[in-house]
């Protein structure tokens, strides 16, 4: 398999360094301190296309293939990890299932707007009893005439304010467990339909979080993405989708840890010498980069598979639980790497080692990768040896 980047791989790499660099570095540190959402950079990656990076043409996207979209999640997330997860959720966990669940009509309506960027997409799964198990889902949808009625209330859901299209999942047969989940398409605003108050969170504090309940929201039966009892299996698909974003995002702040970390050791001195120089510090330096490097590669792999239409569960998984993983190490040295300066605000490290964790959490926990790796390790070996 060959990971050496095309034309179009570096292209999209340049346009997504040079807008992080030049528009997102000046003010990343005070929309971190004051909770200040991107929405004017939001608009602008909008016009340059990142909204709809590996979706067809056809449809309002820039049909480029998926390392295309790793490149650019990763290169923003260098600079400003909460840009990062905005542009992912809407790829990959609003547009990415609809395109592949959705009927015409509802990538007419729904799709193109957000693969154009004019509108911002959401995901609704996780509840307060439901979180690491995807199927206590609560609320529900029943049918009622041509609507369905939606109560319940999600958390944690990312560009919840600032978000126009949501991927909601809901129980319409309790009764059939997991086979009884279904997922609707609700747009911001629909009566019933209420966003809570902002959550204030460790890190990517520039993107905006929320909870959002729904109170006997009417929704149309035509917003139903796919068949009723289907909602598992789209959450999944766009959770396999999202893990690529989120281990995009992960490799991209190690990344700028590192490159922080690289920036510090030639310039500060101790013992009269610069940190460079002491071979402590260049063995960090150097576990850091292979970290990095192997992350990418597990990354690009998943990438890869996806675009050959084979399934990439198992490869998605590996590649966020390394990925994140690696972003918490790294990110972590580069703190001890610069001493007491690394624990204040100062330098940059403070706001991307608490931007890391999450990481590791949203998207399906590592403990969640580890049992999605092992039961499909577990199944492949019955198979092959049946």
């Amino acid at each position: 398999m060959d990971f050496i980047l095309n034309e179009e791989n570096e292209m999209i790499r340049q346009t997504a360094r040079e807008f992080a660099e030049e528009k997102l570095a000046p003010g990343v540190a005070e929309r971190d301190e004051k909770m200040i959402y991107p929405g004017e950079f939001v608009r602008e990656l909008a016009e340059l296309g990142f909204f709809g990076i590996f979706m067809p043409e056809e449809y309002g996207g820039a049909e480029m293939d998926s390392i295309s979209y790793c490149i650019a999640i990763e290169e923003l997330s260098r600079v400003d990890a909460s840009v990062g997860v905005i542009i992912s959720v809407t790829n990959s966990l609003a547009a990415y299932p609809i395109y592949v669940f959705g009927n015409e009509e509802q990538k007419q309506k729904f799709l193109v707007p957000l693969a154009s960027g004019e509108k911002l997409g959401g995901f609704c799964l996780t509840e307060p009893g439901a979180g690491s198990d995807a199927g206590a889902q609560t609320t529900t949808a029943a049918l009622d005439g041509d609507h369905y009625v939606v109560n319940g209330a999600k958390h944690f859901v990312t560009s919840g304010k600032n978000g126009d299209i949501f991927i909601v999942t809901v129980v319409t047969d309790r009764s059939k467990g997991i086979k009884g989940t279904s997922c609707l398409i609700i747009e911001q605003g629909t009566p019933g339909m209420t966003v809570q108050p902002p959550e204030h969170k460790m890190g990517i504090r520039g993107s905006d979080t929320h909870a959002i309940t729904f109170e006997d929201c009417r929704v149309p039966a035509a917003n139903l993405l796919g068949k009723e009892g289907d909602g598992f299996k789209v959450a999944m698909s766009a959770l396999d989708s999202g893990r690529m974003g989120i281990a995009a995002q992960a490799v991209g702040i190690a990344q700028g840890a590192l490159d922080a970390a690289l920036k510090y050791v030639h310039e500060r001195q101790q013992f009269g010498k610069f940190l460079k120089d002491f071979q402590a510090i260049q063995f960090k330096l150097a576990d850091m980069d292979t970290r990095i490097e192997a992350s990418r590669l597990l990354l690009y792999r998943s990438a890869a598979i996806k675009d050959s239409g084979k399934r990439f569960s198992k490869e998605a998984a590996m590649a966020k639980v390394y990925c994140s993983e690696t972003a918490m190490y790294v990110t972590n040295e580069a703190v001890q790497i610069h001493g007491g300066y690394g624990y204040t605000p100062e330098y940059p490290v403070e706001r991307m080692m608490r931007d890391a964790k999450i990481t590791e959490i949203y998207e399906g926990t590592s403990e969640i990768q580890r049992i999605v790796i092992a039961a499909t390790l577990l199944k492949e070996w019955a198979q092959a040896h049946s």
